[in-house]
């Protein structure tokens, strides 16, 4: 992958790390202080290693903070955040309270929850680095999963389920549950959805969940058996009626979205999905998809949230963790990343704030990627996950 125009508007903008730091905030954290700490330390950063362009990211911006500050950045590839938590929950409890492996972990949802929720989160500390001035406090970034972050985590990126179809077979995609229950039972086995746990699957349950529901409010507070009762009812008589249309009549189901992307491209499944409103962009340009593939999302909005970095309370190189947090922050980072040549991750910036070349750069829109405004759903609370993983598993899941 390429990065030659956005590096040299990086290396133009590189004054703007600092520019946002707003004064109270440097006299709490001592800033000069945690770089000079910092300085010489390796930061192991559990992330999601399942995309390319996301790898080629984070090893760009560990180059980037290598060359700056002297940090080392070693990306440790994850398929699945709940089993970081694990490691984290262990080792505290086996007395590893000061040298864990962990130094920052890509999170959001019910893993947030858990770790702080059980005292597993150093901090506060995301409200206090010098890149966050330039947050756009209009999108959830204090909120995550309606759980209150209080700075125990970073954004770092935006994020918002959408469907991907090829123009070519399906020229006019479903725009709503209703829609799409129709347009399976019109071609049965091409449509489908990945399995529970799985992160899109999961995510997929409470897009339709969220439209079918009588109750909506219920779905913002913390999950009780009352609450479960009446608010999943209607999804279950959907999924019901939806399974026997599907890939493999809803016995089976696809591990995940990009073997729902891989079949797409083979024209086994006529829609795929993804939580990155670019990603269609950078798979036609990888080749994994063709030219005609397209983005869309449904009428009335689809689900979407902000993703973060948290670090663990038993970090060994916590200094390191906030510069690198710092940075992928940052304006110049923000914006290379939002570049649907590079990756095309959702900013957490206040994009008006920016120069007029990064505001380019993340206004970039490249083929494929969705262009139209799709209204935004708020997450229903952490809570809700496993209990609608485990009802889904106990329901579909053993057949």
């Amino acid at each position: 992958m390429k990065f030659s125009k956005t590096t040299t508007v990086l290396a133009a903008l590189a004054f703007s790390l600092s520019w946002a730091l707003p004064a109270s905030a440097a006299k709490a954290l001592d800033w000069p202080q945690i770089e000079a700490q910092a300085k010489g330390q390796t930061v192991y950063f559990n992330a999601w290693g399942g995309g390319e362009a996301i790898n080629a990211y984070i090893a760009w911006a560990a180059k980037e903070v290598q060359a700056r500050y002297g940090v080392t950045v070693q990306h440790v590839k994850i398929t699945d955040a709940a089993e970081v938590v694990k490691r984290v929950q262990t080792e505290m409890a086996a007395g590893r309270t000061t040298d864990g492996s962990v130094d920052l972990m890509w999170v959001n949802g019910e893993n947030f929850r858990n770790l702080k929720s059980n005292g597993l989160l150093y901090g506060p500390w995301a409200e206090a680095l010098p890149s966050w001035g330039l947050v756009d406090l209009k999108k959830p970034v204090r909120s995550d999963f309606s759980v209150p972050t209080e700075g125990f985590e970073a954004p770092w990126g935006t994020a918002q389920l959408t469907f991907i179809a090829n123009k070519a077979v399906t020229p006019v995609p479903p725009r709503s549950a209703a829609e799409l229950l129709t347009f399976a039972k019109a071609n049965p086995g091409r449509v489908s959805y990945p399995k529970p746990p799985d992160f899109h699957g999961t995510t997929f349950l409470k897009q339709l969940l969220l439209n079918l529901t009588p109750a909506p409010a219920l779905l913002q507070q913390p999950v009780t058996p009352q609450a479960f009762a009446s608010a999943t009812p209607a999804l279950w008589a959907y999924l019901d009626q939806l399974h026997p249309s599907l890939w493999r009549a809803g016995i089976a189901f696809p591990a995940s979205a990009a073997a729902m992307h891989r079949m797409l491209a083979d024209g086994e499944l006529k829609m795929s999905l993804t939580f990155n409103p670019n990603e269609a962009a950078n798979l036609i340009a990888s080749r994994q998809l063709p030219s005609s593939a397209y983005s869309f999302g449904w009428t009335q909005g689809t689900i979407g949230n902000v993703h973060f970095v948290a670090i663990p309370a038993n970090a060994r190189a916590k200094a390191g963790a906030q510069v690198f947090a710092n940075f992928l922050l940052s304006a110049p980072a923000q914006a290379h990343k939002a570049d649907t040549r590079v990756w095309g991750d959702g900013s957490v910036l206040d994009v008006s704030k920016l120069p007029p070349d990064l505001q380019a750069l993340m206004r970039n829109k490249a083929p494929g990627a969705l262009t139209e405004s799709v209204p935004t759903l708020a997450e229903p609370h952490a809570s809700w996950v496993e209990a609608l993983e485990t009802e889904w598993l106990k329901r579909y899941g053993a057949r």
